[in-house]
């Protein structure tokens, strides 16, 4: 009787234990650190309001971690043996349990006099820091274990990068989707705890696999003498590779979350898509080729050409979803396949992957940081699309100036002449534009066969449209809450933060008090407020967004007003006479309160008789200003027959839903108008409105019902918006029952 067919499923079970142990270590690892994301980030919120350069802020957070994390791993592999290893960050690990579960510091508190960006980034580190730290570290120094531990492919453990990558990619897409609608807060971060138990678990066991290695393989490869020395320019070269779509995934997620709101979901999508493209990047695909990814690349950035010439002005954030994410996708794509083929073999692995997170954290720095305080206007998303082209000539590794300048003399009267089309071009003229863009980029393809001139052409097209003057732009900067630009269309004066209309005002005399236009159209239910009986009889009144102050001209000479308002840029715009005369004509003497007005309200006391939240209108959505929490706040500051004025108008989210809801909860009253306006009216300055108002005065909510205009709004029965569960996804209004 032969025994070696009984040994062989054991023998082959003790091949693959190392293979199923490491990639199940790193994947939970993996999805650990990528849940944790946004996850903290919804932790934050109510402090630090949610606004798209605080997840771009939070990701240079978590990038910069992911550098210290992958630097003690690669210090930890080259300073101690693997038994040492493993007992350091066990230790490690049992020490960040001592943050478990999540949580904000207690007692913190926003200072709208310090840099934001900063006090950002330490309420991460207080918070998260420490987990986040040893989870960081897992990715190289799991795959440099792995290559000790005689398992399958030992030799070239960076297979193990496609499962890490899985299971980052699987969580940031289930906190959107399965977590953040049915659970709090405090829930996930309690099941998030759970979870980092028992990836402690998880990696004693690989590291007591990796121990029990074949000795000859830990001596060549912990060999310093092993392998070619690398030089400071390959190392210089993975870090560029990394810069180019770190910096691009998070220049898509502003343009987004700027038009769609600052939520877990618009975060995600462009971050699990830069993650997909290292799972395929990172397999072992022959099929998958630089040469072959290069023309669909090309066509794609063509492509994109033509619409980043026209979507700044269409207003069509959903249209730019499906341009901006594929647009990603492919240079990302094309950026991570060249880091593969790049790799250096396995006893260089840490420095490798220190490098990347070099490079990606080098992206977050150009965008949260230096971008912001450079750049008057977003285009960093342009400037990378520049800087990509020299992965393509990384990848040829040829190239000729002379063929470049062939490029840029070609593209650049085309980029001009595009440029100056489109600052007088109608909404059909903006079709036709696009294809011309298109066709031009495409010819300009065909016409020159080499890569410098071809991609010299396609980004001189891409960058001048952005950084040539517009025309009639009377004001432009940008803060750390978004650009901001006023210029006059027609007889109008415009104020746009981001792709929002704030507000506009006719011209109008110096010495002569404004009427205002736009949401607060003296025929509108705004007005209507302010202009009855229990508005004029009101001595207090608080406005939470200032815009540009169009409300302060309903202002009565009796009456103290005071504006709230988060960006110091946006009263600068306001009180300046030169842009706006609502301020300066109608309420000089006004105070504007800076910082976020929830923080603000919670530390000062007011009486208001009526109270206006006017910060919905943006497609930005403040979430943490409309929860169950902040409404009790804003009580707080009213007399006891005041009322809570929301205007929600707003073009992808119905907030009325969870108003009613957080009314009934509260023992209050509501009714709503949405006020729509016709053609001639939009002619002449107004627009639609949508407003909700709160009481605990029924009699007061009466009267404005029986006014015809309101009606009364009742709840429908579920729960309300809380700071600890809150889906804004579920208030769109694709989605939404009405």
């Amino acid at each position: 009787m032969s025994f070696s067919n009984v040994s062989q499923p054991t023998e082959n079970w003790r091949n693959y234990a190392p293979v199923i142990s490491f990639c199940a270590s790193i994947f939970v690892s993996a999805s650990l650190l990528f849940f944790v994301q946004p996850l903290f980030a919804k932790l934050v919120l109510p402090k630090i309001g949610g606004t798209p350069a605080v997840w771009t802020t939070a990701m240079l957070f978590f990038q910069l971690m992911l550098i210290l994390g992958y630097l003690y791993a690669h210090m930890l592999t080259r300073w101690f043996t693997l038994r040492w290893q493993l007992v350091t960050h066990l230790t490690l690990w049992l020490l960040a349990l001592s943050f478990l579960p999540l949580a904000t510091q207690e007692g913190w508190r926003f200072d709208s006099s310090q840099s934001i960006a900063l006090q950002t980034l330490i309420l991460f580190a207080v918070g998260v820091g420490v987990p986040f730290a040893v989870l960081s570290a897992n990715a190289p120094l799991l795959q440099a274990w792995y290559s000790r531990s005689g398992g399958p492919s030992a030799n070239d453990p960076y297979f193990l990068y496609a499962a890490s990558n899985v299971g980052s990619l699987l969580a940031l897409l289930s906190f959107p989707l399965l977590a953040d609608p049915f659970f709090g807060a405090r829930e996930i971060s309690v099941f998030w705890s759970v979870g980092f138990v028992v990836f402690g678990i998880l990696l004693a066991i690989s590291g007591m696999i990796a121990l029990r290695g074949p000795a000859e393989t830990v001596t060549k490869e912990t060999s310093h003498e092993a392998g070619k020395a690398l030089s400071a320019r390959t190392i210089a070269a993975w870090v560029f590779i990394a810069f180019i779509p770190s910096s691009l995934m998070l220049a898509t997620t502003t343009k987004l979350s700027t038009d769609l709101g600052a939520i877990p979901l618009i975060w995600v999508v462009p971050l699990a898509t830069y993650i997909l493209t290292f799972i395929i990047a990172f397999a072992k695909w022959r099929q998958l080729t630089l040469s072959g990814l290069r023309t669909p690349v090309l066509l794609m950035m063509a492509f994109g050409v033509a619409m980043l010439s026209i979507i700044g002005s269409s207003q069509q954030p959903l249209t730019a979803m499906l341009v901006y994410i594929p647009l990603l996708f492919f240079v990302a794509l094309y950026a991570h396949r060249l880091l593969y083929d790049l790799r250096p073999p396995a006893e260089h692995l840490t420095t490798f992957y220190l490098a990347l997170s070099v490079g990606g954290a080098c992206g977050g720095l150009f965008n949260s940081i230096i971008a912001p305080a450079v750049f008057n206007q977003e285009i960093e998303f342009a400037l990378t699309l520049v800087a990509a082209g020299g992965l393509f000539l990384l990848h040829a590794r040829s190239f000729k100036m002379r063929d470049a300048l062939i490029g840029i003399a070609v593209a650049a009267p085309i980029s001009v002449a595009i440029s100056m089309f489109k600052d007088g071009s109608t909404a059909d003229a903006e079709t036709v534009l696009m294809i011309a863009t298109t066709a031009l980029v495409a010819m300009l393809m065909l016409a020159f066969r080499n890569a410098p001139a071809r991609i010299a052409g396609v980004l001189v097209i891409i960058l001048l449209p952005t950084m040539l003057p517009k025309q009639d732009l009377h004001f432009s900067d940008r803060s750390f809450f978004g650009t901001h630009s006023v210029y006059d269309l027609g007889e109008f004066r415009v104020y746009r933060n981001g792709t929002t209309t704030h507000g506009l005002q006719r011209h109008t005399p110096p010495g002569t008090r404004p009427v205002a236009a736009s949401y607060y159209h003296p025929d509108g239910p705004m007005a209507e407020i302010l202009t009855s009986d229990y508005g004029l009889n009101s001595d207090n009144i608080g406005i939470v967004g200032l815009g540009t102050g169009a409300l302060a001209c309903y202002g009565q000479p009796h009456q103290t007003w005071d504006f709230f308002e988060i960006d110091e840029t946006v009263d600068r715009i306001a009180r300046n006479p030169e842009l706006f005369t609502y301020m300066t004509e109608c309420a000089p003497d006004s105070k504007t309160h800076l910082g976020d007005a929830r923080i603000v309200l919670e530390h000062q006391k007011f009486s208001f008789d009526i109270m206006v939240l006017d910060a919905y209108s943006s497609d930005a959505i403040p979430l943490h200003l409309i929860t169950q929490e902040a409404i009790e706040a804003y009580l707080r500051q009213l007399n006891q027959g005041g009322t809570l004025v929301f205007h929600i108008s707003n073009k992808f989210y119905d907030l009325a839903p969870q108003l009613a809801r957080a009314s009934e909860t509260l023992g209050l009253h509501a009714a709503v108008q949405a006020d729509k306006v016709d053609a001639e009216a939009q002619e002449q300055g107004a627009l639609s409105t949508y407003v909700v108002i709160l009481s605990r005065d029924k009699d007061r909510i009466d009267a404005f019902a029986s006014a015809g205009n309101w009606q009364l709004l009742t709840t429908d029965g579920r729960a309300p918006w809380t700071d600890d569960k809150a889906n804004l996804l579920s208030a769109l209004r694709i989605l939404a029952k009405h």
